[in-house]
């Protein structure tokens, strides 16, 4: 989802109350009721015109939406694979950007806590719409390898980017390497909980009890990955805000002086109730594109010979993250270098930690045996990409060669999977 330069992943630990009721010293802040209610009076919000104005009409990527009815047309005329995989590919990309807008606009009025909460939600709302969807027609495979590959575009692909973007304009690029080392250190640890089941199925020979166990260990680790998530976003929001508190520097790294509106923040877009129901209508609506692509991918992969899992483990996550890609990127040449380790890292842990397990879960409900059991090859390519990013980040500093690294890994793996 979009990021500005003063805004952490799960919102920013002191932006966090409604700007339009700053407490005073020595009063207590506004009840929960009153809140809520000048939230519905929109007392000093843009109108739903001008909200709605903007949402729609506020950047030119929006021309792609253009698609949007074109792949609902494709999908239920029957046109060839070719166009509504197409046509369902590109109106996603401007709907995972207007999703990540609707939450930002949220955020920024509904508190510190619920815009945390509400940013882990929907801060990976199209992988969560494309894997149920996924889920729902039994496409297991399409599920694993797009969520394996939304890791890996974050921590290889844009992390690397970003690295090369700020070596290009700075020798040196430094982040604060406690908070880095706490991300990632709970990507180790979910990293590990997907080499466990592949460890597991090694040692069985018995199909059946292997499948049995697999379901068992799958769902208990997803219950616990979802508890240690909520924790992490504890950590992040409450306990220890400070380490991801964005650093005060201008565009060329120097520190801004004490007396310099650091704090600056930008001037609401639209109002709460217009940005809530955008947020729904463009999930309903995503939701549809979603269905009508992973209905596209299997006749798409045979027409056209594009190995299934280079569809799930490249091209969907390039498309569902498209526009916090840039915005990780545009953050690192302005040496913002803890929102990109945010951006990147937060949103490869909103994945391993929030987002599969959630599946897990559902496909449980729902009677779909999804497990955390990737193949041995997969599960080796995560973990040596993990271990490459905590090796790269461990010092606090980056440069364009660490970039490198990280891109040419990226592109290793993504040729392995496309002669997979």
């Amino acid at each position: 989802m979009p990021h500005n330069d003063r805004s952490p992943l799960l919102g920013h630990p002191e932006n966090g109350r409604s700007q339009t009721y700053s407490t005073v010293e020595g009063l207590p802040p506004p009840s929960l009721s009153t809140r809520v209610s000048a939230i519905f009076k929109a007392e000093g919000e843009p109108t739903w015109f001008q909200s709605y104005k903007w949402f729609l009409f506020g950047s030119y990527f929006n021309v792609l939406l253009v698609f949007v009815p074109l792949s609902a047309f494709a999908h239920y005329l029957h046109w060839d694979v070719a166009f509504r995989f197409s046509f369902s590919f590109l109106a996603i990309m401007p709907l995972a950007k207007l999703l990540g807008d609707s939450t930002e606009q949220m955020s920024a009025r509904l508190g510190q806590t619920l815009a945390g909460l509400l940013n882990a939600s929907f801060g990976n709302a199209v992988e969560i719409i494309v894997g149920v969807a996924a889920l729902l027609q039994d496409e297991l495979r399409i599920v694993q390898t797009s969520m394996l590959g939304s890791i890996l575009s974050n921590i290889l692909l844009v992390l690397g980017c970003s690295f090369l973007a700020a070596g290009l304009k700075r020798q040196e690029s430094v982040f604060q390497v406690t908070a880095a080392q706490a991300s990632s250190s709970l990507m180790t640890l979910a990293c590990i909980t997907l080499v466990i089941p592949a460890a597991y199925s090694s040692t069985l020979e018995d199909t059946h009890s292997n499948e049995h166990g697999l379901l068992i260990i799958s769902r208990g680790t997803a219950l616990v990955l979802l508890f240690i998530y909520c924790a992490y976003i504890y950590f992040q929001l409450k306990s220890h805000a400070f380490l991801y508190q964005p650093r005060d520097t201008d565009d060329d790294g120097n520190p801004l002086p004490e007396d310099s509106e650091a704090e600056e923040h930008e001037e609401a877009q639209m109002s709460v109730i217009a940005a809530g129901v955008s947020l729904l209508a463009v999930t309903v609506v995503t939701s549809f594109c979603a269905d009508y692509l992973v209905s596209s991918i299997e006749e798409f992969a045979e027409r056209y010979h594009v190995p299934k899992p280079f569809i799930g483990l490249i091209l969907l996550p390039i498309v569902a993250n498209a526009a916090e890609h840039v915005t990780a990127v545009w953050m690192a040449m302005k040496n913002q270098m803890e929102l990109t380790i945010t951006i990147c890292v937060g949103s490869s842990i909103q994945i391993a930690a929030f987002v599969v397990p959630l599946l897990v879960v559902v496909g449980w409900i729902s009677g779909h045996e999804l497990t955390l059991f990737f193949a041995n090859f997969e599960t080796i390519i995560l973990f040596v990409s993990v271990v490459l990013v905590n090796t790269l980040i461990q010092d606090g500093k980056s440069n364009y060669m660490e970039g490198l690294m990280l891109l040419g890994l990226y592109f290793v793996v993504s040729l392995a999977f496309w002669v997979a």
